[in-house]
């Protein structure tokens, strides 16, 4: 069980202005317990809650979700789709709650933010439990999903240095000064491959910038969201200025709709995102969009060959595929063609199982859709000519309580070409599509000629080479001898063209600026003495300063 009743409380409704009895829950898994292995299908299954006034609340909606365990089918949770009232609940509190919080002073909201990252830190385990149950990481991967999020919420507490203002005499006894002020109330829009990192690459700069935040996350992992939300109440964030609701379509229209909230961030797949950034940019607001992928890495003949499989490997499979910087194509230059029969033996010897399971390597795939679609991909790839040369389809693990998982295990297609699915769609599986080239600048334009832009890799050990490569290269992440290149948050995440939307990036001092707006302040304060028969008289030509 995630949650537990605890009372009826009675709410009075902003909208309605009538008195309901709301049903107040707590999380029952704590920074000691936590879930450490899957529920049955005889286990009863335990409510979401919505995170509204620093309080959980079972929501009073009629439409429900089941939320599966991925490596079972069991259904280990239910989740709202929040009711209007309940929309406008939380973003009338986080309307209500800005102007106290924008007040706050810096030092107060750094106090918080050191404390939010404390209990982070502290909670690690506990996090990654609820995302191992909901979305089927790898119990050490899932750590690293919460230690990437955490990352962000330490290097925010950094916010009285990047948020200071600039300020210069520019005339005599004139002074301009450029302030930085917080928007207002920011909804933040979440994907269900990253539950913790994602609500944290927004959520601890929201904070300490002076913003507050109503949060979506997936439908289907909403549990390490509910969790972030419960440890920032009790590092000091004031009721109003974090909310979660919950949903599908009906939330994210209201969000995107609603006047009170300014700006919008979004990580998630390409038609919402489109959708997300063009109607919300049209009603003035501020919107970043990170979007699909399709992620190369580049190997030269010099590269050191095993250092290179063992990179590959992890990337391509590693969270079964399922991030946005994933490997999935593998660009070979000239003779290195002939490594794939070693990639292939050792991708062969990757675990696929239970994330609970410590000598798992990879879990399930996040629901049957998705390996449906990642098998039809694989075959009608197949059909256009691509080789299997490491098929993990069907694949089930030993224990029987397993037989109804996402199982997909690592596969590998060779022969792949443009106009492959294989090649043009964002598979998010264990997938791994080998082109073969015999040029860095046939490479080099494969990869400039595919839409995305999020990340790419070059496996080499010649400084000229991968010089040559990263000026000439159109991708916005770039490693050398790196194999997910993405940057650590004292810089910012900088996918680009097809595969982010928007003008600021998320985190960094780029995250910073599209949380904040600017406001210069100029001040002039004469100090000369005028003299009693001086005669003052308006000037009504453009002001020269001097």
């Amino acid at each position: 069980m995630l949650s537990k009743v605890l009372k009826s409380r009675s709410i009075r409704s902003s909208t309605q202005k009538l008195m309901r009895y709301k049903t107040t829950l707590s999380l029952s898994s704590t920074t000691t317990s936590y879930p450490t292995q899957h529920t049955t299908a005889q286990d009863e299954p335990y409510f979401t809650p919505s995170f509204i006034d620093n309080k959980f609340v079972k929501s009073d909606s009629t439409e429900w979700f089941d939320i599966h365990d991925p490596a079972t089918n069991n259904v280990v949770s239910k989740v709202p789709q929040s009711t209007d009232a309940e929309l406008e609940e939380a973003i009338a509190s986080a309307h209500k709650a800005f102007p106290s919080w924008r007040d706050t002073s810096i030092i107060k909201r750094q106090g918080v933010a050191f404390k939010f990252a404390a209990l982070l830190r502290e909670n690690m385990d506990r996090i990654a439990s609820v995302i191992v149950l909901e979305q089927g990481k790898t119990f050490v991967d899932a750590q690293g999903d919460v230690t990437r999020g955490l990352q962000v919420a330490e290097a925010a507490c950094n916010i009285t240095n990047d948020l200071k203002a600039e300020s210069l005499e520019v005339s005599t006894d004139m002074e301009t000064k450029m302030v930085r002020e917080p928007l207002g109330v920011v909804a933040s829009i979440c994907p269900f491959n990253f539950p913790a990192m994602v609500p944290l690459w927004s959520l601890p700069l929201i904070l300490v910038t002076g913003n507050t935040a109503v949060i979506k996350p997936s439908e289907r992992v909403p549990g390490a969201a509910m969790i972030i939300c419960e440890l920032a109440a009790q590092a000091g964030v004031p009721p109003g200025v974090i909310n979660i609701v919950h949903g599908k379509h009906a939330t994210v229209n209201k969000l995107i709709e609603d006047p009170r909230i300014k700006a919008l961030t979004f990580v998630g797949g390409d038609k919402a995102g489109k959708y997300i950034y063009e109607k919300g940019s049209a009603l003035g607001k501020r919107v970043q969009a990170n979007l699909g992928a399709k992620n190369h890495l580049v190997v030269l003949p010099d590269a050191p060959k095993q250092q290179f499989i063992n990179a590959l490997n992890g990337a391509a499979f590693g969270a079964a595929g399922q991030r946005c910087m994933a490997i999935s194509v593998l660009v070979t230059v000239g003779k290195t063609r002939e490594w794939i029969e070693d990639v292939a033996k050792d991708a062969s010897k990757l675990i696929t199982g239970s994330g609970f399971d410590k000598s798992s390597d990879l879990g399930p795939l996040i629901n049957p859709e998705s390996l449906t679609k990642a098998e039809s991909i694989i075959e009608d790839s197949v059909k256009a000519g691509a080789n299997l040369v490491l098929d993990g389809r069907g694949f089930r693990p030993d224990d029987a309580k397993f037989a109804k998982g996402n199982f997909l295990a690592p596969t590998i297609l060779t022969g792949i070409k443009p106009g492959m699915r294989a090649y043009d769609e964002e598979i998010f599986a264990p997938v791994l599509s080998v082109v073969n080239v015999d040029t860095i600048d046939e490479a080099i334009e494969l990869i400039n000629n595919n839409p995305y832009g999020n990340g790419v890799s070059l496996f080499t050990q010649s400084g000229a080479y991968a010089q040559y490569f990263t000026k000439r290269i159109d991708v916005g992440q770039v490693g050398i001898n790196v194999p997910i290149p993405v940057p650590l948050p004292m810089f910012s995440f900088t996918g680009s063209r097809g595969s982010f939307l928007g003008d600021l990036n998320f985190y960094g001092k780029a995250g910073i600026t599209f949380l904040t707006k600017p406001k210069t302040i100029t001040a002039a304060w004469k100090v000369q003495s005028i003299a009693d028969d001086e005669i003052l008289k308006p000037s009504t030509s453009m002001p020269i300063q001097q």
